[in-house]
């Protein structure tokens, strides 16, 4: 009897070794594990190219949990929406922290029309080819298009033709509602300005301190973050009773100088009687009331700290030292000061996880973040960059998207994207048209829903060869941060062999390492064949990366270096009202920060009706402010609005759902 028991004892401890080992074994070998066992879906090519969303609708998508075990997350790491999209959690980045990096390609563009060059598509492409036909590890980062264009004028961002995500509905409309908890975070801190400066008028001293430390149940207490604002004020005490009058004055007291209010409310809706309004003016406010602005929901700071932020604590962090006014001594007030740290985090939790969504091919696509371009850095997150490096592996490839041209995002994205994750590009693909090209050539004006000039549909090599220039501005942009530069030809079906064949010699003639036609539109990721090829030459031979300029150069000489390098001007220009600026930001201690320049993303220069290439002008800045939470200064540089307005005849006349089918109509 007691052999038998020590028999079983022995079977009984053999099983549950084997049913503790076998997970090991299979997380051991997903995180070993170089290639993907990613299954492709085929291709349905049709002539002619169908709509967008009919191209969409003709793909039936994996579930996305297939898609996520592919790539090698495991299921605690996924966070499914629906059966398409997922949430990833931060904590794979830890898991897979000792495999090697993937190579690292930034997609930009040369100066576009107001109709774009097909950036995005192009980056779909790329990876299609590289993942789908390569069969390498290969991953795309995009951001999450705005609302506000997909009603307004541009429509979606989800690519087009046969190098989109899918589906594409999902990924312009709401997604899993990043960009709602960004402006909810927003107006909670708006709401909380007015709402402090209110009480402090309305208030004695006493009265308001003993309403911010209130007495509850026979205790009074400091929550943490009134006691870090105790700590930046030199305040060495933890009990609320030990305070003296004028220490009481100076920590209930933030005394908000109205003028210097930055920070606006924000909604994910074009509507330019936004632009400016007037809040107070309920008889409830006692005549408090002020003039103030609203902006697009992707224009907000939150939304820049989103992409920009490492993890929770960064992210935290970042929000923590977010400058919303400056008091009447001219000192910086911040979220922290304004109590609203926390509360903010916990709206944008959820938000700083990637979206996991899928190309038309069924290869991997990171969705996450969306910074207004303009006035931001317009580009997707650290975070779904950091995750995709680490899922691509050594061998793979992750194609990150940088908003509109080289001027603007290529250098956004390297001198502060890059500054802040520490990661340099291998590779920089130059999305250029025959279109744009021969518009910075000085053909007619190009303008949305409106036909195009037959200079852009015959051949003409007379005036793309005039606006060559600009493409060698974008190549020469790429080089000066040591970035071996593809040129990418997204090809149009009115482009001549002739036209292509002078943009590819131009590009080599320029310091491009390669310059391909691509047509993936009409083809997907086949179409773009040749230029992974030319990727993944261009990735072996890139180590000189480098940054334009240190933190430690003035902010001005910072302006001087991105305009004479980025855009071809002669020097920069601070109106009298910067140049005040300028020195009131030195002195609050800003002066160490990268910049962003805002500017239009029409021209090289700071007027969008100059095209070409420019040299030697004088570059404006008709002011600056600072984006502490983010980490820059923003130079305004011409007429930048935050809030776009909805044009006569906008998409949403023919946006509609069938309620027959349930399904959307009219978004492409």
């Amino acid at each position: 009897m007691p052999m038998i028991i020590v028999t079983g004892t022995r079977q009984y401890w053999t099983m549950l070794m084997r049913s503790s080992v076998r997970p090991i074994s299979i997380a051991a070998e997903k995180l070993l594990q170089k290639t993907w066992r990613l299954t492709p879906l085929r291709l349905k090519l049709v002539k002619p190219v169908p709509s967008d969303i009919a191209i969409s609708r003709s793909q039936t998508p994996k579930d996305i949990s297939i898609l996520a075990e592919e790539i090698g997350l495991e299921n605690h790491e996924v966070s499914q929406y629906g059966n398409k999209k997922a949430k990833v959690a931060l904590s794979a980045i830890d898991r897979l922290r000792s495999r090697g990096d993937g190579a690292y390609v930034v997609v930009s563009g040369i100066t576009p029309t107001p109709l774009g060059e097909g950036k995005s598509s192009t980056l779909l492409g790329l990876v299609q080819a590289l993942s789908a036909h390569c069969q390498l590890n290969a991953i795309a980062c995009m951001r999450q298009p705005s609302q506000g264009p997909t009603f307004g004028i541009k429509g979606g961002a989800a690519g087009g033709g046969y190098a989109q995500v899918i589906p594409m509905e999902d990924f312009n409309l709401h997604l899993t509602g990043d960009i709602h908890a960004v402006a909810a975070a927003n107006n909670l801190l708006a709401a909380q300005v007015d709402t402090r400066m209110f009480h402090e008028a309305t208030q004695q001293d006493k009265h308001l301190y003993n309403r911010l430390v209130p007495q509850i149940k026979g205790e009074r207490k400091f929550s943490k973050i009134q006691l870090r604002r105790l700590q930046r004020l030199g305040i060495q005490k933890t009990c609320p009773d030990d305070l003296t009058d004028q220490e009481i004055c100076r920590f209930a007291r933030l005394n908000i100088n109205p003028d210097t209010i930055m920070w606006d409310r924000v909604v994910d809706v074009n509507d330019r009687y936004l632009r400016e309004i007037m809040v107070g003016l309920s008889p409830t406010e006692k005549g408090f009331y002020r003039r103030a602005h609203f902006a697009i929901a992707v224009a907000s700071e939150i939304m820049a700290v989103l992409a920009l932020a490492k993890n929770l604590d960064d992210m935290k962090q970042r929000l923590a030292r977010m400058v919303v006014a400056f008091n009447c001594q001219g000192e910086p007030i911040t979220t922290d000061d304004l109590g609203v740290t926390g509360a903010l985090a916990v709206l944008l939790r959820d938000a700083l996880e990637p979206n996991l969504m899928q190309s038309l091919e069924g290869t991997p696509v990171l969705v996450h973040a969306g910074p207004f371009a303009n006035i931001a850095h317009g580009c997707s997150s650290i975070v779904a960059d950091e995750l995709a490096l680490k899922l691509a592996g050594k061998e793979g490839f992750v194609c990150t998207e940088a908003g509109f041209g080289s001027d603007i995002g290529m250098e956004k994205f390297c001198n502060i994207k890059c500054r802040i994750s520490g990661r340099s590009p291998n590779a920089m693909v130059l999305v250029a048209t025959v279109r744009a090209l021969k518009m910075h050539g000085g053909g007619p004006s190009v303008t949305p829903g409106a036909p195009l000039d037959k200079q852009y549909t015959e051949e003409n090599l007379d005036l793309l060869a005039k606006g060559v220039p600009n493409l060698e501005q974008h190549i020469s942009n790429g080089q000066k941060f040591g970035i071996p530069v593809v040129v990418a030809i997204n090809r149009f079906s009115t482009d001549s062999d002739a036209e292509h064949e002078m943009i590819i010699k131009a590009a080599i003639n320029a310091g491009a390492v390669e310059a391909v036609v691509c047509s993936h539109w009409s083809e997907g990721g086949i179409g773009c064949l040749d230029l992974a090829h030319a990727v993944i030459e261009a990735c072996e031979k890139s180590d000189n990366f480098q940054l334009l300029y240190e933190n430690e150069m003035p902010l001005l000489d910072k302006l001087n270096v991105v305009a004479r390098n980025m855009y071809g001007a002669g020097k920069v220009e601070l109106t009298p009202e910067a140049g005040k600026t300028l020195e009131k930001l030195n002195d609050a201690g800003f002066g160490s920060l990268p910049v962003c320049m805002s500017k239009t993303q029409l021209s090289l220069t700071g007027d969008a009706k100059i095209k070409g290439a420019p040299k030697g002008f004088t570059l404006t800045v008709q002011n600056l402010s600072v984006s502490a939470g983010a980490g820059f200064v923003v130079a305004m540089c011409g007429e930048i609005s935050k809030m776009p307005g909805l044009p006569t005849r906008p998409c949403i006349y023919d946006i509609d759902l069938n309620t027959e089918t349930g399904e959307i109509e009219g978004l492409f």
